[in-house]
């Protein structure tokens, strides 16, 4: 995290027997020169919204879903002045919702209604308390996930709101098919079809080395990723109209929308349909990006011929430092997925996350084919349960 948001923390932390709320206001707006915009504080590093308790109690209504989307890019914090007790923090970003409670029957996809109270923000996200000593490995996480992957999370889970997700239940050919996905895993890489593969990738991404460079400095990192992706993928025509007007990029930039809802790139080999998905990381940022949504890979595998790959492009401020391809049961990526139960929901099996040192390392590695099949077959069961 910036260090501005660690002195922040620090400061919040010296004040929290401060129990008048416009008080702790004026102190940190002095000490950080926060800008108001309506309840909310916020500068170019975080964002903050002081509450009020006399008892301690935190269910009154903190903040609308709409004014929280423009700040869900860097760290939001939710302030309670307590009354009666030493003040608490809390991460309030998207991800840390549980539901909108507030006119949440109005909420869907296209219509971004209702507000969250404080007992909607989780104080627990899959094992680790929400609390500054874990707010750096918490947004990490937030940062890999986008804001639609979590706005489709809460209408899902909001009162009133029939869910539009549903779990993918394979027959019992499927369920073969995905359990021998291993094995196709570990063929393709041992196979010629991967060389041709990993050429292609790394002379397409050449071939756009200079504006990958130039999109690394965007700093929100889902349209930067998906700026490089679509670079990645693109003709030449379409990259240079991407290029063109950054301005208006995020409604540039082409929505993905493959049979299986996977991966950015598809190319079908006689033995093996790929589905690559594109992550580019910066090197020397850290953050936890989302892999895949466990229905949708689950789908994917429980075709006959399908495999999945991920392409990492490891860049930093002088540009792409390292590629690599390997299957999604590489054992170091395996060992790092990070599956957020709390996605679960009713009619899901969630999401899976990456852990960024693991990527780091398979960027470093020479040798990117490894797969462990006990390893790879152990976690299916593990996906296949939820």
């Amino acid at each position: 995290m910036h260090p501005s948001i660690i002195q922040f923390l620090v400061f919040v932390e010296k004040h929290k027997t401060v129990s008048n709320k416009e008080h702790l206001i004026q102190s940190c707006v002095g000490a950080f020169g926060l800008i108001q915009d309506r309840k909310v504080f916020h500068c170019d590093y975080f964002a903050v919204r002081f509450s009020y308790s006399q008892n301690g109690s935190f269910s009154n209504t903190v903040l609308s879903l709409s004014a929280l989307e423009k700040y869900d890019r860097i760290p939001f914090f939710v302030i309670l002045v307590k009354g009666n007790a030493d003040n608490v923090i809390y991460l309030a970003n998207t991800t840390f919702l549980s539901k909108i409670s507030h006119s949440s029957q109005a909420l869907t996809m296209t219509n971004i209604r209702g507000s969250f109270n404080g007992n909607d923000i989780m104080k627990q996200i899959d094992g680790v308390d929400n609390k500054p000593e874990n707010f750096e490995e918490l947004f990490a996480r937030h940062i890999g996930i986008d804001w639609q992957d979590n706005l489709q999370r809460l209408v899902d889970a909001s009162s009133s709101i029939k869910s539009v997700s549903t779990k993918f239940e394979p027959n019992a050919q499927e369920m073969e098919n995905i359990r021998d996905s291993v094995e196709r895993a570990r063929q393709f890489v041992s196979s010629d079809d991967y060389t041709e593969l990993l050429h292609d990738l790394d002379q397409r991404c050449e071939e756009v080395n200079e504006a990958i460079l130039v999109a690394s400095h965007i700093e929100n990192v889902n349209i930067r990723g998906r700026l490089i992706e679509a670079l990645i993928t693109a003709d030449k025509k379409e990259r240079q109209r991407l290029l063109s007007d950054l301005a208006h990029l995020e409604q540039a930039l082409p929505t993905y929308d493959t049979r299986n809802g996977l991966g950015d790139y598809i190319r079908y080999f006689e033995s093996s349909d790929t589905y690559t998905d594109i992550k580019t990381k910066v090197i020397y940022l850290n953050s936890n990006p989302k892999m895949y949504n466990i229905d949708k890979f689950l789908q994917c595998m429980a075709e006959n011929k399908s495999v999945f790959m991920f392409y990492f492009i490891g860049i930093d401020d002088k540009g792409i430092q390292h590629t690599a391809l390997c299957s999604v049961y590489h054992p170091v990526l395996l060992s790092s997925m990070q599956l957020q139960f709390h996605w679960a929901g009713r009619s899901t099996r969630g999401v899976a996350q990456a852990s960024g040192l693991a990527i780091n390392a398979i960027l470093n590695l020479n040798n990117c084919k490894e797969i462990d099949k006990q390893l790879a077959s152990n976690y299916l069961n593990i996906l296949l349960a939820r």
